[in-house]
This record gives structure tokens, sequence and C-alpha cells, in this order.
């Protein structure tokens, strides 16, 4: 899907895990080799990895492709909504780890459970198609906006009539961590990780993407640091490209044209 949306916007790679990466982070593969397909997939080319996410970042800009001048990564089945999600999400750790490389890259994320939710959405997708074009070719247009290394763009599963894009920070916690202990046939304890929903906090990307049922766009940037000169965040910038989405969405629905 991401790749009908933008393929006339230039020359498209796409460069993929070959098997799902769910909770990969920044994690690059150090201890054992990287593989590299090529195949033919519903007619274009596609570099599929065995590595992870962040894998594909520096297979695809030091091997494959050459010069990037932009990166995106997604669309992720379920959100990537607050910071604990977020450290854990490959989908931005390969945005994270383009950006390390300098390129500016932004991530796309929906609130559903399966493909089949997505595929054919006659409600979503055109939504979909809106905000991933005109992002991408705003930031193709103007760069990211100053102080932003990433981009995190969130989807709601099911859109409120007349949802648009918000400019949010992301929440700090999504989920209350727990562990569900278990015994297996030979008397070996083994463990599940799983998480239930916390009450989300107001004016984050978790609210808005579940309570309000908009859009989250995130601004995230790479400097933890919490010493040193910060640079100032282009607030403008983010604003514009926030009216650039909306007034899509406006043209999607029929509106506006």
């Amino acid at each position: 899907m991401l790749y009908e949306y933008v393929k006339d916007l230039g020359e498209v790679y796409v460069v993929a895990p070959e098997t799902p990466k769910s909770a990969s982070g920044l994690g690059i593969t150090l201890h054992k080799p990287l593989r590299v397909s090529v195949m033919d997939l519903c007619g274009f080319k596609v570099y599929a990895t065995s590595g992870t996410p962040s894998d594909t970042i520096y297979l695809a800009a030091l091997e494959i492709t050459g010069n990037v001048d932009l990166v995106l990564s997604g669309i992720n089945i379920g959100d990537n909504t607050s910071l604990q999600v977020i450290l854990s999400s490959g989908t931005l750790g390969a945005a994270f780890q383009a950006a390390l490389l300098g390129i500016p890259a932004i991530a796309y994320s929906v609130d559903v459970e399966s493909s089949d939710e997505l595929e054919g959405n006659e409600e979503l997708e055109p939504l979909l198609k809106a905000v991933i074009r005109e992002s991408a070719m705003f930031v193709l247009k103007h760069g990211m906006p100053r102080g932003v290394d990433v981009i995190s763009i969130n989807f709601p599963r099911v859109v409120s009539r007349g949802a648009g894009v918000k400019l949010v920070r992301a929440s700090k916690l999504k989920f209350s961590e727990k562990i569900d202990v278990r015994v297996d046939p030979r008397g070996g304890k083994y463990y599940w990780l799983f998480g239930s929903l916390l009450e989300p906090e107001p004016d984050t990307d978790t609210y808005v993407v579940h309570r309000e049922g908009n859009i989250a766009l995130t601004p995230l940037t790479l400097d933890m640091n919490a010493i040193g000169p910060r640079q100032g965040v282009d607030i403008d910038s983010l604003n514009k490209l926030v009216d650039t989405l909306n007034t899509a969405l406006l043209h999607s629905r029929g509106y506006g044209k």
C-alpha cells in the first residue's frame, strides 16, 4: 500500500524484513550474516532481508540504492503511540536509523490488529493515501522541520466523523506491563509478556488516536541528552504541515475541490 501511494513521487525502492519484526527497536544484526532476496511482488521489485528494520536502512542506503532523499517506514499494523512503544518499535527503529544517517524519515502506523482491517477499508484507505502522499511531498519539498529528526503519524482504527490531523507529543506510557507465568509439560516455567491499556493522557498521541479517533502527528528528536544546547523546533513549519494534511483530508472526502 505504501509503495502504491508514493510510487510516482520519484524512484522508489522497497526494502523490508522478510518476516515480522515487531518490538525489534533499533536493533542491528552483528552476530550473523545478512541475506537479501530480490523478488517481484504485485509487479514491483522488493528487496527482502533476513535482518531487522534497522538493518534494512543500512542495506538500502549503503548498498542497494545509494543516495536516499527520504525514508518512509510502515504502514505498521498496530499504532506506535507513547514513548514506551516508540522506543521498542521496529517501524520507528528504521526511521531513527535513517535519521542517524541524516536522512529525513516518516513513520506510519494504524491502530488495527491485522492487514485485513486495512486493505480495502473504504473509509480509512483514502485518508491514509492523502496523508501519506502529502506528508512525503511536504518533506521532499521543504525538508524536515528544524529540530525534528523523525515524524511519527498514527491513524485510528475507526475514524471519527470529520477526523483531522493533530500535532501532539507522545505520551509516556500506553500499557501497564504484566507477566503471565505458565508451566510446560515437563514442569519448566515459561513466561508471556503482555500489557493492559492505561487511561491515555489528554493532548497526547495515545489520546488522539484511541479516544478522539483523530490522526496524531508527533515530531520526534534523537537528542536524548539532558545537558547541552538544544536546537529550537520550527513549530510554524509543523503547523504548516498539519494544515496541508488536513486540506488533503478534505479533498479526499470530496470537499474543497
